[in-house]
């Protein structure tokens, strides 16, 4: 565990700049609204090292695909998010010495992430040959103008003499991916004039389309302009002033950021930017602040966990949601939530299972049911790609990818690419979760009921009959556990393709007879279908009461996590992953996900035994794994590996539990405080027959917790306390719901 900030329930707050550990301050003041986002890194230059990152929402680059052996079926390419034109780079000269952080003695050191209006502050004082100037710096990304960008800058001399202070703010294209192939750049500038830049992705060799993004800028400021410069990548413009002593300078920078995603001709592009442009110029920074403000006091206000008695579990949570809110907000079905959000770079920027199986329950909880809505829209649309996908492996219907962007795999592992295929599983599951939760059944006899006859189309094709053993297998899979590849019966595989074949054809029996018809089920299929549901072979162990995560898993040397060496620990960081395969040690849950998806099916017994097998196995070296762990903890009354698990999916990024924040923050992982919340001490349940319910608990550590959570055009407030539970029903009609087993009415 790694704590460089201070605890405090809305602020991400450090009073040192961490020279060591400069990438992870920058990835835990991450920015973003959605639309675009950025790591932390500072506005001027830096020479220590840093990470600078601007991503922009659904802007992409397919890379090509390099592997030492190719195999048939690999995607031709994997795809990355790009570093976006900075458009925050603002450099300062004091007497014309250049600021540096990395190099400077500077004092007074504030860098303060306020999650609850989401605005990045930070501050110093600089002493360069004896002119002493402070700097406040403070920046954000607009909640209601999701194009525009603002900063806003100040700085006073504290000497005794006059101090010169030059501001050089520019646009700036000559930027590069760390993890790019070649060290190329991504970018090539169509046009570029002394406040604007409207460039263009480079050529690639796949079809995929190439991206425009259109910046303009506008400054705020009484400094005099004294240079503008223009050339092939830049363009700058630099103001200058003399300070007297105790004098202060001011100068806003607003950029507005348009791209191709929503405007195809260069010439609307521009017109767009600079419409916006025009109309925010003429707003003052405090109503573009307030603005800004009243969208987030809106979002907290309906999703904001209180915890009282425990600033750190209070500050993990609200950290937890800000990541998600500031990722993905719900309106636009083209977007998804990547794994590192706009933070970094690692996972390519692209969209994983990790959005149906942890994202989506959370999202039904704290907004629209439009929200989660869109999410599957986005799977639907893009199943063109599934299809190539299915074909791609020679078999049938469609396999939604593991990775991707645009519907297309573009994951360059094998064990991920060809045998992870349990995440088409998952994409059915939160159909199902989403029907359920919300009631509606719009989605799944129409746009979802075509989903799920393509899945179970590749499952019939996927699995072979074993005339041996009479059953049905699937062979050659890595399930949720990565640190097993290329198994046989994978459980969770294996439950939920057996489970999509039972839900789909319980969905066809509920189509209308035109949607039945146009899915052009034949009754050969059904026959099939129903003939794997009754035989599918499900790995279980007598003797130990337990589902087998994989044929042959039990032949291993079982040692629990407990008897590794702590300095071993994470193993994916000191083992060979030789080692890793031969051990019985967990990545995260496996059979124990399937559990957690339907938790209701399972008798107590049942999970019982096989939480008490497999957790004592688990390393939870995915930032996925602690949550569900959690959850199912709270369900079984563990209070103490509850809480304590809760506290290491909540401050996973915030203490740096796996040692890889530094490059960028676990995004869908952050859905896990919610869970572990709501479902786990709440017991949160939402049964098939549309029931809710809840087995609330308090932990012992904590003197109160309270949460909204939107049910069925509703919104129903919690408190959990010392003396019992309270539930109120804050809109909508009135509700039934179950408190420990006993009914109550909320009206």
């Amino acid at each position: 565990m790694q704590r460089i900030f201070e605890v405090s329930p809305w602020n991400v707050l450090t009073h040192k700049l961490d020279k060591k550990n400069k990438r992870l301050q920058e990835s835990l003041t991450s920015l973003g609204n959605g639309y675009m986002g950025m790591r932390g890194n500072f506005e001027e230059d830096y020479s220590g090292d840093s990470l600078p990152g601007i991503y922009l929402a659904g802007i992409w680059y397919p890379d090509k695909t390099r592997v030492g052996w190719w195999k048939n079926g690999y995607p031709k390419y994997f795809g990355k998010v790009i570093n976006a034109v900075n458009f925050i780079k603002m450099n300062f000269l004091i007497n014309d010495s250049k600021l540096d952080l990395n190099k400077d003695t500077i004092s007074d050191f504030t860098l303060d992430l306020n999650m609850k209006n989401a605005t990045l502050t930070r501050s110093f004082v600089v002493d360069k040959d004896g002119s002493k100037v402070k700097f406040n710096f403070e920046r954000f990304l607009s909640g209601a103008q999701k194009e525009l960008s603002v900063q806003k800058v100040t700085f006073e001399n504290l000497s005794a003499q006059p101090v010169e202070i030059k501001v050089i703010s520019s646009l700036d294209a000559n930027v590069k991916n760390e993890d790019a192939n070649y060290d190329e750049h991504f970018w090539k500038v169509l046009e570029i004039t002394d406040d604007s830049i409207i460039a263009e992705t480079k050529p690639n060799d796949f079809g995929t389309p190439r991206f425009t993004s259109g910046m303009q800028v506008h400054y705020v400021t009484a400094l005099p302009e004294i240079e503008r410069k223009v050339d092939k990548l830049e363009t700058s413009r630099t103001f200058a002033t003399t300070l007297k002593s105790q004098e202060t300078g001011t100068i806003e920078k607003r950029v507005v950021v348009v791209t191709s995603r929503d405007y195809k001709v260069v010439d609307d592009l521009r017109d767009a930017m600079e419409d916006i442009n025009a109309k925010a110029s003429q707003v003052s920074y405090t109503d573009l602040l307030t603005a800004h403000e009243q969208v987030w006091n809106q979002r907290w206000n309906q999703s904001d966990i209180k915890i009282d008695g425990d600033d750190e579990a209070q500050q993990g949570m609200r950290f937890n949601l800000f990541g998600l809110f500031t990722t993905y907000s719900g309106e636009d079905s083209r977007l998804n939530i990547g794994p590192k959000g706009f933070t970094g770079e690692k996972y390519g920027g692209a969209t994983y299972w990790d959005t149906e199986a942890f994202c989506i329950p959370v999202y039904l909880g704290v907004s629209s049911p439009e929200v989660s809505r869109n999410l599957l829209m986005y799977r639907y649309n893009q199943l063109s790609g599934a299809y190539v996908n299915a074909k791609e492996q020679g078999l049938k219907g469609a396999l939604f990818p593991m990775v991707t962007f645009n519907g297309i795999e573009c994951h360059n592992e094998w064990e991920i690419t060809f045998e992870e295929i349990h995440r088409n599983g998952d994409i059915a599951f939160a159909i199902y979760n989403y029907t359920r939760y919300t009631g509606d059944k719009s989605f799944v006899l129409n746009e979802g009921s075509e989903i799920l006859t393509e899945i179970s189309r590749f499952w019939a094709d996927r699995v072979h009959f074993s005339k041996r053993n009479g059953e049905y297998m699937i062979h050659g899979v890595t399930g949720p556990d990565e640190y097993e590849n290329n198994v046989d019966n994978n459980w969770y595989t294996n439950f939920l393709a057996k489970w999509t074949l039972k839900y789909t054809l319980q969905i066809l029996g509920e189509v209308s007879k035109e949607q039945y018809e146009e899915l052009n089920v034949s009754d050969a299929e059904i026959k099939q279908w129903q003939d794997i549901v009754d035989k599918m072979y499900l790995p279980y162990d007598e003797d130990l009461g337990i589902f087998v995560q994989h044929d042959g898993f039990l032949d291993k040397d079982i040692e629990p996590v407990s008897s590794i060496p702590k300095d071993q620990l994470p193993i994916n960081q000191h083992w060979s992953w030789d080692k890793i395969l031969r051990s019985p040690y967990i990545k995260q849950g496996d059979v124990l996900q399937g559990i957690w998806d339907f938790i209701d099916d399972f008798s107590e017994r049942e999970k019982k035994r096989n939480f008490d097998f497999y957790e004592p196995l688990t390393v939870h070296e995915s930032s996925l794994s602690p949550a569900i762990h959690s959850v199912l903890a709270a369900d079984l009354h563990y209070e103490e590996k509850a809480v304590a698990l809760y506290e290491r999916t909540a401050r996973l990024d915030l203490d740096n539990y796996n040692n890889d924040t530094a490059d960028g923050l676990h995004i869908t992982s952050m859905t896990g405080g919610w869970l572990a919340m709501v479902q786990g001490f709440a017991g949160m349940r939402v049964h098939d027959d549309g029931s809710l319910s809840y087995k609330p608990f308090l932990p012992k550590k904590w003197n109160s917790y309270s949460f909204r959570q939107v049910f069925r055009d509703r919104v129903i407030e919690i408190s959990v306390e010392k003396d019992g539970s309270h539930f109120k029903l804050i809109s909508g009609k009135p509700l039934q719901i179950k408190v420990y087993d006993e009914p109550l009415m909320l009206k």
